[in-house]
């Protein structure tokens, strides 16, 4: 056997373990990955006031508090628009400050207090922005009315605090309700239909004063 052959076979050689050791240590890997299994939720107990009542719930701690209220608690008044918080059909009060509750894990709310639009009023005693909203037709298709409506109580309790906006001319004095800080205070929220000067309209008549 001349140089040649020898240093064919020895490549060879090479070429061949190299892919066997690959074969060896690949095969296993592939075999683990299809039989690994799957990771389980990690869930801890929560506990809530909503709407007045204690409530203790088991959540996994990836849950939002928007689906922790609809799916854990059945509170469904509370609705799921973009899930993106850019719509504010979600909007609750938590501790009487208006948030969307699709960008908050549930478990960071441990003992606070939420209100949803089913503890605002009731059909036979409303509350005066959900009797407002019926008188100036401020919802069409209803779908973002909870939200506009939690969110509407949180500006006027805003205004009326003298929290100051983006548009408050002067951060010295005290804002009042008007179309302009209204207006920007509830830019957060979007009604498809399209009811933005009826909403006003009915913010108004509770703030008592003329759109």
């Amino acid at each position: 056997m001349d140089d040649r052959e020898q240093s064919a076979i020895s490549r060879r050689g090479v070429l061949v373990g190299g892919a066997a050791t690959v074969a060896v240590t690949a095969t296993p890997a592939a075999d683990a990955q299809g039989v690994r299994p799957a990771p389980q939720p990690v869930t801890m107990p929560l506990t809530l006031e909503v709407n007045g009542k204690r409530r203790t719930i088991e959540v996994d701690t990836r849950t939002t508090l928007l689906d922790a209220l609809r799916e854990k608690l059945e509170l469904t008044g509370t609705k799921k628009g973009c899930d993106h918080g850019q719509c504010g059909a979600c909007t609750v009060l938590v501790d009487g400050k208006r948030i969307n509750s699709c960008l908050t894990l549930a478990v960071m709310h441990q003992g606070d207090k939420v209100t949803t639009i089913e503890g605002l009023g009731t059909p036979d005693k409303l509350h005066p922005m959900q009797a407002a909203f019926v008188r100036h037709d401020g919802y069409q298709c209803g779908y973002c009315t909870p939200g506009q409506i939690c969110s509407a109580v949180a500006v006027l309790g805003e205004i009326k605090a003298g929290v100051p906006s983006h548009v408050t001319a002067d951060l010295t004095a005290r804002p009042g309700p008007t179309n302009d800080e209204m207006r920007e205070r509830m830019s957060g929220n979007i009604c498809r239909c399209g009811a933005y000067s009826n909403i006003l309209e009915a913010m108004a008549d509770v703030a008592g004063v003329k759109a």
